[in-house]
């Protein structure tokens, strides 16, 4: 047997089992690469495309050194927030069948191990902050409580989601403040829109464990809202698209950006018409759609600005 094949029988569940980390990663680094969801770029896009949408929508021609920066700080930061959920959640993930064969629950990874690579990971990511102005570091580093109380909310509450939005989107803030200096409506209300956004594919994701989440007495918006789920998305992506529309407007920009938001109000019908609530597949392949639904949104803001 050879080694990718060894690696694709021991990889969890919820890998890429023939992507580039089981393939071509060496030995020392691939279960953290796993632990940091290295081969599962879905995370890092949807953390990425808020920064991307901020920075194009505070200024006509989107700086390309902004966009490089936050693009390495979100796959190194996706990483870290990654490793402290798997260090709370070690002891929940052994008990579900997606995800016991992670590094953490399997032991490939000790703790002690796991807290050093975050250790290395915050570092790199404090280093690329450090690149920008001084509101930007303070606002960026205001971020960390979030990420940290994030994976302990799903043993208080129904709505994790909730925080993972406040998480998730901090970029659309520290974009628009790397570019201006400050905050603004424009940026507050991408905010708005962006926490409504990840309380929709986050509940869609959810659903792929509701029932071993309520085995080992896990919250989630999923269990929350069962079979009534199709009409919240109704209102979280109707809720989004009016952050958005709002956000638009305080910025001055153009139709074309407008315009673009139909095609985003498209692909979030085409979300909840579509959805299989009993269907895993059915619901990863909604959630991880919602990296197009980034990219639609991130050239209607482009195509505003010059028509």
């Amino acid at each position: 047997m050879t080694k990718t094949e060894n690696r694709i029988n021991e990889a969890p569940k919820d890998t890429v089992k023939l992507g580039w980390v089981n393939r071509l990663s060496p030995d020392f680094a691939w279960p953290y690469l796993q632990l940091m969801r290295a081969d599962r770029p879905i995370g890092t896009w949807l953390l990425l495309w808020p920064c991307l949408w901020s920075i194009a929508l505070a200024s006509k021609t989107p700086a390309l050194t902004y966009m490089v920066l936050f693009s390495i700080g979100a796959f190194v930061m996706r990483g870290a927030g990654c490793v402290v959920n798997d260090l709370a959640d070690r002891k929940y993930d052994a008990m579900v069948e997606r995800t016991k064969g992670r590094p953490l629950p399997s032991g490939r990874v000790s703790v002690w191990q796991a807290f050093v690579f975050l250790g290395a990971l915050c570092l790199i990511g404090m280093i690329i902050l450090l690149q920008l102005n001084e509101f930007t570091i303070w606002l960026g580093i205001a971020s960390l409580g979030l990420i940290v109380i994030y994976p302990f909310m799903k043993r208080i509450t129904y709505w994790p989601q909730i925080v993972l939005g406040l998480t998730f989107n901090w970029g659309a803030l520290m974009g628009w403040a790397a570019v201006t200096g400050s905050l603004a409506w424009p940026a507050l209300l991408l905010y708005g829109g962006g926490i409504f956004w990840t309380l929709g594919y986050d509940t869609i994701y959810a659903h792929q464990d509701k029932e071993d989440d309520a085995l080992i007495g896990v919250k989630s918006t999923a269990l929350r809202l069962r079979e009534n789920t199709p009409r919240w998305l109704v209102f979280f992506y109707g809720a989004m698209l009016t952050g958005f529309v709002l956000a638009g407007y305080m910025a001055g920009i153009g139709m074309a950006y407008y315009m673009g938001l139909t095609i985003v109000a498209g692909h979030c019908l085409w979300q909840i018409r579509s959805l299989k609530m009993e269907d895993s597949k059915n619901c990863l392949k909604r959630f991880k759609s919602n990296h197009h639904l980034g990219f639609i949104m991130f050239m209607a803001i482009i195509a505003g600005h010059y028509w």
